[in-house]
């Protein structure tokens, strides 16, 4: 039996990961199996509690899983490099994965927020690079608290780390039709962003000559993507850009709460963790109308990864018909559902 550690953490996290987890659940029970669950009260409650976002021996006992379910991170009075840093980026490092996966596509029945031809879909992946770029730990600040303080912060791009994340987004755009976009900005970052772009490009041409590679500038990329995202199909993108052109592309399809991704060691070496994009959401937290559609479809994608691809078909053919209808849509989405109304109609839309 796969075994699953869940870390609801904070804010809607605690409500949307326990609603993705019933239906997980009863999508593997009418397929006649069923997943083990470890729940970990990790966050920043444990923070405040202990001192620290989750216990010391918190990877060695991660490790013990099969992949990890997050539901989200952070909390207004809890900065957010302390969250962050101290939960979510050390799983990410501690099991190198490298890959960050964040589909994004339209549904029928939901509206999009930026105007494509009728009979145009959105559909693509964003491939980030998840464990080095733009968000490395080299640097520092200097003369705190005087005029003379400043800050120092080091990108770090290594030709692995680019290699990689080229061969992964290669093999989903040979999957996906064919189109890759790589996103840049070599016109203005001297070193890194060129370096970026070779190596993406010896990787492109040495694995698949028949993968159509286009390099776009970030600024004129993002552009492109809200005038016309449904042209895309897979973007490949630095840590800091990737997460960027992420949550962009998520809202023009509807909201994040449509936004699942998953951070993945794709070689198996080590627990991969899946997470909703939305975040923590204080703001409607303890509401009962969080949308929990980026959190069962996370779970999809988790499922996916197990190689249990039945179930989670059915969990995506669910979703589907939960959001042609606005009495089963949550109001990011233009609905008037609950949560538990938006995850009732989701269970009902599963096989028996």
């Amino acid at each position: 039996m796969r075994s699953i550690a869940a870390i609801p953490g904070d804010g809607i996290g605690t409500e949307v990961l326990p609603s993705a987890a019933r239906v997980i659940d009863r999508a593997l029970s009418n397929a006649g199996t069923s997943v083990s669950w470890t729940w970990l009260p990790w966050g920043c409650d444990h923070l405040i509690e202990h001192g620290s976002m989750m216990p010391t021996d918190g990877i060695a006992a991660l490790s013990q899983h099969d992949a990890v379910f997050l539901g989200a991170v952070g909390r207004p009075d809890v900065p957010d490099h302390e969250s962050l840093w101290g939960l979510l980026i050390p799983i990410r490092r501690a099991f190198d994965q490298y890959v960050n996966l964040r589909p994004v596509r339209s549904f029928p029945g939901v509206q999009t927020r930026v105007r494509i031809p009728d009979d145009a879909v959105v559909d693509m992946v964003i491939v980030r690079e998840n464990t080095e770029g733009e968000y490395s730990e080299l640097g520092g600040r200097f003369g705190r608290g005087t005029d003379r303080e400043f800050a120092v912060q080091e990108n770090v791009f290594t030709r692995t780390g680019i290699q990689r994340i080229a061969t992964y987004a290669v093999q989903q755009a040979q999957a996906r039709g064919g189109s890759l976009v790589s996103a840049t900005k070599s016109n203005g970052i001297i070193h890194t962003m060129p370096f970026w772009d070779e190596v993406v490009r010896e990787v492109v041409e040495a694995a698949s000559p028949s993968v159509n590679l286009r390099s776009v500038l970030i600024d004129a990329l993002a552009a492109e993507l809200v005038q016309r995202p449904d042209r895309f199909q897979v973007i490949v993108a630095s840590n800091l850009f990737g997460d960027i052109l992420s949550d962009l592309a998520a809202a023009t399809v509807g909201s994040l709460g449509l936004a699942p991704s998953a951070n993945l060691d794709p070689e198996g070496r080590f627990p991969s963790m899946f997470e909703p994009v939305h975040g923590s959401a204080p703001d409607i937290a303890g509401k009962g109308i969080a949308n929990p559609v980026a959190a069962i479809w996370t779970g999809a994608m988790m499922l996916e990864h197990l190689g249990l691809h039945e179930p989670a078909t059915h969990i995506m053919s669910a979703i589907e018909a939960s959001l042609l209808n606005p009495a089963t849509r949550t109001a990011d989405l233009g609905g008037t559902a609950t949560m538990a109304e938006s995850e009732a109609a989701i269970l009902a839309g599963l096989p028996s």
